[in-house]
């Protein structure tokens, strides 16, 4: 004790007296006053984290941190520092969020990027493939390298993508009524009429499936077909139009015992037969189905190697997808000024690579395969929505049905602007619906213009506002040109936020392994020392 005890004297009834002594007692930070040492800055206590077998000696002295860890390590609180795990497969498995997808905005080189690579990383880990359908930079190609994963180039003059292409499709479906036929013959040699039931409702359901597998490939096909005439004409096809196309493919089907090409595609055009004849009502006046098709075969030839798409889309499929191992659509070698042939190839690799997940999930519905998830990236979305007409329609149809397809989903873009840059309202409220049908919703630096209409799709409260804002900061002058390198206020720093919860924010932290992996200005290395 400090000082002495508190004495009281005895009085006459009716008198009150001070106490003989005070106790005079430390502050928070010590003894207050010149030459008694009082502490300035008191150091925060460290804080550990264990499970409760390894800190059940503590017990009761521990508390909870309050952010979610669960998932793959993201980094830490920015305000507690307290430990930071998620991502939107696991937290739909967990039952925390109803979609297994995230959305991802933020201001370019404040580490979205980063932040998608470093949750592929830790899914793949543990067990789900990753698939970057389209990657411009590239940003994830040494990632899947490093990972033993495959690397699909497309470009002018680097690769080829057949879109009339079923891929495993054909070859599933064969399999599929394989397994048909044997499980009748089974059931025909069955003795056990309850055994024998089962595998005939099993064979019933592999013909259903194989039927469902070649109708998917089909409307994939024709959905592309029109999405890369959309793109050629930045207007869609007319309704005519269309179904020339759907007609020609199921004449294509029954005519080629091989895999068809577009060159295919505009010979069945140009053939004239009776079927296409009809559907462009020509009233038996050639010069009139002439006339219906003239355009529609233009749009074609442009995909055929005689436009600026050049080959990419007319020639067999070089590298089909290996869905046991991580994949990577490389477009790097596609230029900035070329923004609708990127466009057409994200489109494409998005559809090529949703629909073999589909097959992969078919032949594992069927037991034929084991069952696997995936994670699939979209990154650049702005690119494909401003490319053409029609072109929010063919996005939404591929991403709406990611929980069913057993796949996880992660979609990048700038900001909200790119979404509200449409031309219709009706396109800017299904690209607003991108957001909101997203299990998470993460938000990197974004300016203060952006608070509105990113409101239209997340609710964040004032605070939450005032923070993205800040972090957009470009950082102080004082550090330009000097000895340290410049470090950006929001760089790696991201609010998770999930409905109308609070947002969490989070600071990523990388590990030594990545570092190298996650480097996006490699090309600025060599002279780095010219401008130190």
């Amino acid at each position: 004790m400090f000082g002495s005890k508190t004495k009281h004297k005895r009085t006459p009834a009716g008198t009150r007296t001070l106490p003989a002594a005070v106790v005079r007692r430390p502050g928070l930070r010590g003894w207050r006053g010149r030459g008694q040492g009082e502490a300035v800055y008191v150091t925060a206590a460290d804080e550990w984290r264990g499970t409760s077998v390894q800190v059940c000696g503590l017990w009761p002295f521990v508390g909870g941190s309050g952010t979610p860890i669960v998932g793959v390590p993201i980094g830490v609180h920015t305000d507690t520092g307290a430990p930071f795990g998620g991502d939107p497969i696991s937290w739909f498995m967990h039952g925390m969020i109803n979609n297994p997808s995230m959305f991802v905005l933020g201001l370019p080189h404040y580490g979205k990027s980063t932040l998608v690579r470093h949750i592929v990383l830790g899914l793949a880990g543990r067990g789900i493939n990753p698939l970057i359908l389209g990657d411009l930079k590239p940003d994830y190609v040494d990632l899947i390298r490093a990972l033993d994963g495959q690397v699909i180039s497309l470009g002018p003059g680097r690769g080829h993508l057949n879109v009339l292409d079923p891929g495993e499709a054909t070859g599933a479906a064969v399999r599929l009524i394989a397994s048909a036929e044997e499980r009748r013959a089974k059931a025909n040699r069955a003795t056990d009429q309850e055994a024998a039931a089962k595998l005939l409702a099993a064979a019933v359901k592999a013909e259903k499936l194989a039927e469902q597998l070649m109708a998917d490939s089909h409307n994939r096909r024709l959905n592309m077909i029109t999405a890369l005439i959309t793109i050629v004409r930045n207007a869609k096809p007319s309704a005519h139009e269309e179904s020339l196309v759907d007609r020609a493919l199921h004449i294509l089907d029954e005519r080629l015992d091989r895999v068809p090409l577009i060159g295919d595609l505009i010979d069945v055009i140009k053939d004239a037969p009776n079927e296409l004849r009809a559907i462009a009502l020509d009233r038996g006046d050639m010069s009139r189905y002439l006339d219906a098709t003239d355009q529609l075969r233009q749009s074609l030839y442009s995909l055929d190697g005689s436009g600026r798409f050049s080959d990419m889309f007319s020639k067999p499929t070089d590298q089909p997808m290996d869905l046991t191992k991580p994949v990577v659509f490389d477009l790097s070698g596609i230029s900035d000024t070329q923004r609708d042939i990127q466009a057409a190839c994200l489109l494409a690799c998005w559809s090529t690579g949703f629909a073999t997940v589909q097959v992969a999930h078919t032949l594992a519905d069927a037991g034929l395969e084991p069952r696997r998830n995936y994670f699939v990236v979209m990154d650049e979305l702005w690119r494909a929505l401003r490319s053409g007409e029609g072109m929010v329609d063919r996005v939404d149809s591929l991403t709406r049905l990611n929980r069913t397809e057993g796949v996880g989903q992660a979609m990048i873009t700038h900001t909200m602007s790119d979404l509200e840059a449409l031309p219709t309202e009706s396109e800017r409220m299904k690209a607003r619906g991108f957001v909101e049908r997203s299990g998470m919703v993460v938000c990197g630096a974004l300016p203060s213009g952006e608070m509105e209409k990113l409101n239209k799709a997340v609710a964040l409260s004032r605070a939450e506002q005032a923070r993205l804002i800040s972090w957009a900061d470009p950082g102080s002058w004082t550090d330009v040109g000097g000895s340290r390198k410049r470090v950006r206020p929001g760089l790696g720093k991201f609010l998770f936020k999930v409905g109308g919860r609070p947002g969490v924010p989070v600071a990523l932290k990388l590990t030594s392994v990545e570092e190298s992996l996650h480097d996006t200005n490699k090309r600025w290395h060599d002279n780095s020392e010219k401008f130190a």
